[in-house]
């Protein structure tokens, strides 16, 4: 089964300070079960984590001249 609910990043820096995740195994009689659960952090603007970035800016790679 499945549970979710809302907005959820995946990708990026970000993702290792707004993401906290844990993963269990529990040993049953009938076999191993595995639980994966993954939390996204309040957003804190002014904190340790700084502010979210909504967008990316991107840098036109420089020609090299031999």
């Amino acid at each position: 089964m499945k549970f979710k609910d809302g907005y959820m990043i995946s990708s990026g820096q970000p993702v290792k300070e707004y993401i906290d995740a844990a993963v269990r195994h529990v040993l049953l009689r009938q076999g191993v079960l595995g639980m994966k659960v993954k939390i996204m952090l309040d957003w804190d603007p002014k904190g340790k984590r700084s502010i979210f970035p909504k967008f990316l800016k991107t840098v036109a790679p420089a020609i090299e001249v031999a």
